[in-house]
């Protein structure tokens, strides 16, 4: 199940004894862990053990076992964690199999991987017993869900557009958005607001840079040199320099030709990439907006940066030839 599954699911079945938090998002991973914990561990001193997978090897787990194994003293459960735990098949044939066939009454385990095991590892998603939550990267469905679904739980209301916004603004960083999330609710909480709207956002949560860059790269294909100078100079104040917004702009525009250059759909451009099928989407839609000039754009860009570090021109002079290029074609 997705992450933001996992808290209805507790509610509706309970606890069960093992778990599995795997995937890239260590907010979802973690946050999965403190959850159980918080629900199931009323005394955390004497019924919680938490152990690093590096070092449980052979004989070593059965350290882990034997912790799963004792039966909780003054909690509901004893929940025993680790953490990056790879165990190869073999080890998992002789030391663990038994007790996940069958779990310890009172226990659960917590198993937290960022990664999916190698060749030759113990695919835990498959025994018996387990309970498996999906912590890779959010799409903007995922993370949009969570958000409404945190914001109902304090009876705040908001739209589908105004989650895309809070996601886009945090370029998708779970982290970031939990954090802004909890802000925007104590907004809401103080000063009696029901609905969480965009103009609350754009109060209280600043675009993160590399959004902030996505913003700057479309006013070009729209030439809004307005909007451009604007955006500009507000990333100067947040410690941006000139070197360093040609610099980002080059990145930009260097990873959408790239795209572009990329035969066939979605599916093809998120395998070459090594992205998912939605991001690869937003990509080839980004690079759309700029067709053939994409790749004349990215090359005014990369001169102007070749120049200023050759002596040819000094950074703000680099900026003003690029800004004169990309909207005058001079």
């Amino acid at each position: 199940m997705k992450y933001v599954d996992f808290r209805k699911f507790t509610d509706e079945v309970g606890a069960q004894p093992i778990y599995l938090f795997e995937g890239e998002d260590a907010y979802f991973r973690e946050k999965g862990g403190q959850l159980l914990k918080a629900r199931f561990v009323q005394e955390t001193t004497l019924d919680f053990a938490s152990f690093e997978g590096a070092s449980l090897k052979g004989d070593g787990i059965k350290s882990l076992v034997d912790a799963w194994n004792s039966f909780p003293f003054m909690s509901e459960r004893r929940l025993v964690r680790v953490t990056e735990f790879y165990p190869t098949e073999k080890e998992y044939e002789q030391y663990l199999k038994p007790f996940f066939e069958n779990p310890p009454q009172g226990g659960m385990l917590v198993i937290v991987n960022s990664a999916k095991p190698k060749t030759g590892g113990a695919v835990f998603a498959k025994k018996p017993n387990v309970t498996y939550v999906d912590c890779g990267k959010g799409d903007e469905e995922t993370i949009n869900k969570w958000i409404r679904l945190t914001c109902k739980k304090e009876g705040v209301f908001v739209d589908g557009v105004t989650c895309g916004k809070i996601s886009a603004y945090c370029v998708m960083d779970m982290a970031r958005i939990a954090s802004e999330t909890e802000k925007l609710l104590c907004y809401c909480v103080a000063t009696g607001a029901e609905r969480l709207t965009d103009e609350i956002v754009d109060l209280l949560v600043y675009p993160d840079a590399e959004y902030k860059i996505y913003e700057l790269a479309n006013t070009i294909p729209k030439k809004n040199l307005s909007a451009y100078t604007r955006i500009a100079e507000e990333l100067m104040t947040k410690g941006f320099n000139e070197l360093a917004l040609l610099s980002s702009l080059a990145s930009y525009f260097k990873n959408l030709y790239e795209v572009s250059l990329i035969k066939g759909g979605d599916k093809e451009v998120a395998m070459a990439l090594g992205i998912k099928e939605y991001a690869a989407k937003k990509k080839r839609e980004e690079a759309g907006k700029f067709g053939k000039e994409l790749l004349r754009i990215y090359s005014d860009v990369y001169s102007a940066i070749s120049d200023s570090k050759s002596g040819k021109l000094t950074f703000p002079s680099a900026w003003k030839t690029v800004t004169a290029r990309l909207f005058f074609g001079g």
